[in-house]
């Protein structure tokens, strides 16, 4: 699965599913991103309790177990790897949004009247691309492959949660970790709620 650069000018990354890399190359990337002073490994959303909670260890088992690290028969993963030639440098976490808990929380829910378990709806909690390579494009570009690779798992629409950015003001990476509004209009994502005043619930059907 390869997606070309967006926006013009960004080198070209090969994504494959999570299952099909090494734990190690996964680790490259989602190991040097700090979100919230700690090591997410993309648990924020699939606890009710706070995540913090659970120790790093543990976050880090769960993420190997989740995305089926070295085991490329398996038909399930959470989520995307995106290399640059051979070097792992972007992960995008993509399931079907039942797999996240917390995006069961009426403030994601405000204005909406539909089944939360639906398994074909799918959703996007997280973007990471590693220092050096960020601001090239690369959220863009696993944005629009998460979307592709959801639609062959079966699903008949694909969430994200992006945040508003603004020009010239600085979001701190911690807050960009769930992906800019602009990259998900992008990839052909419409404007659904707007729960907080920088965040919005973002949808495409497929």
């Amino acid at each position: 699965m390869a997606m070309t650069g967006m926006p013009g000018g960004a080198a070209k990354l090969r994504i494959v599913p999570a299952n099909e890399v090494s734990w190690d190359d996964l680790l490259t990337v989602v190991g040097s991103a700090r979100a919230f002073d700690a090591l997410c490994f993309c648990q924020r959303f699939k606890v009710l309790k706070t995540w913090q909670l659970i120790g790093e260890e543990e976050r880090a088992h769960r993420l190997r177990t989740q995305a089926e690290c070295g085991y490329p028969d398996s038909d399930t993963t959470s989520g995307l790897v995106g290399y640059l030639e051979d070097e792992p440098v972007a992960w995008c976490a993509v399931e079907p949004r039942p797999a996240y808990v917390r995006l069961t929380r009426p403030v994601t829910w405000a204005g909406r009247n539909e089944d939360k378990t639906d398994e074909r709806v799918w959703a996007i909690t997280c973007t990471l691309t590693r220092t050096p390579y960020r601001w090239q494009g690369f959220t863009y570009q696993m944005i629009a492959a998460a979307v592709e690779f959801a639609r062959q798992r079966g699903a008949r629409a694909v969430e994200g949660y992006g945040m508003l950015t603004e020009p010239g003001k600085v979001i701190t990476w911690g807050e960009l970790h769930v992906g800019s509004r602009n990259a998900f209009a992008a990839a052909g994502f419409r404007d659904v709620t707007r729960p907080t005043k920088r965040r919005v619930v973002m949808r495409i059907d497929l």
